[in-house]
């Protein structure tokens, strides 16, 4: 059974149908740049754009960077703020004229990982966090998932967490691998003492360079792994949840 996926990011608008047997793309991804600023219209033409290029019609999953109740995104960290208080399930229904599913976005990659990636069969507390132009969470007890944690805005050092610890934080600040991987242990640290999780899973695009950072972090009792389905996480996870529309 295929599905159409959408995960919008802050830098950019990624999709794909997904085969939901085998958990993976079931084309090559189209993904476009996210508009700067990224309005609601603008980003909608950038959906609409990603969804037209494989000539889709039925339902389609979207993940939002940000907080999302019934479909309404109470959030916008980095994407315009004119998202906020909108009923973007509403909006991108009616743009695509198809049912639309909305989640948060690291929602949607952790129920990717845990159905088909690195927390599959996976009990206790699991957290993945997404590392990318922010910090995205999604918290699982048991395999069950608790919405909308929005861990990159812990307090670290008097700055939003991804502030400091996200790929973004990384490139802006021109940091090696070794610096921000202290930076990334300093955070991991902070959310270990919440949360006292079994596994950690580390998701985004930076996960296909695991090796560069992750044998730097020490101290962290938590198992720590890369993401199985690495930066397509959010594109499988947005088309599991549109499934049950």
């Amino acid at each position: 059974m295929n599905v159409f996926g959408v995960d919008i990011g802050g830098t950019g608008i990624k999709g794909a149908p997904v085969d939901l047997e085998r958990g993976d793309l079931a084309e090559v991804r189209c993904k476009v740049s996210t508009p700067h600023p990224a309005t609601p219209d603008a980003v909608l033409d950038g959906v609409q754009q990603v969804v037209e290029h494989f000539g889709w019609s039925g339902p389609v999953g979207v993940t939002f960077p940000g907080v999302v109740v019934d479909g309404v995104t109470r959030t916008a960290a980095n994407v315009d703020s004119d998202w906020i208080g909108k009923d973007a399930r509403a909006l991108i229904s009616e743009r695509l004229g198809m049912p639309v599913a909305v989640l948060n976005d690291a929602d949607a990659a952790g129920m990717a990982e845990m159905t088909f990636g690195a927390g599959r069969g996976r009990g206790g507390t699991v957290i993945l966090l997404t590392l990318g132009t922010g910090i995205g969470s999604a918290v699982f007890v048991d395999g069950h998932l608790l919405p909308n944690t929005e861990l990159g805005h812990l307090e670290l050092h008097g700055h939003d967490a991804e502030k400091r610890a996200s790929v973004k934080a990384r490139e802006d600040d021109d940091l090696s691998w070794e610096h921000w991987a202290h930076r990334l242990t300093k955070y991991l640290a902070h959310v270990e003492m919440l949360f006292s999780p079994e596994l950690f899973v580390i998701g985004g695009g930076v996960s296909r360079k695991a090796e560069k950072f992750l044998p730097l972090i020490e101290g962290i009792s938590a198992e720590i792994v890369p993401a199985g389905l690495q930066n397509n996480a959010g594109i499988v996870g947005a088309a599991m949840n549109a499934a049950k529309l």
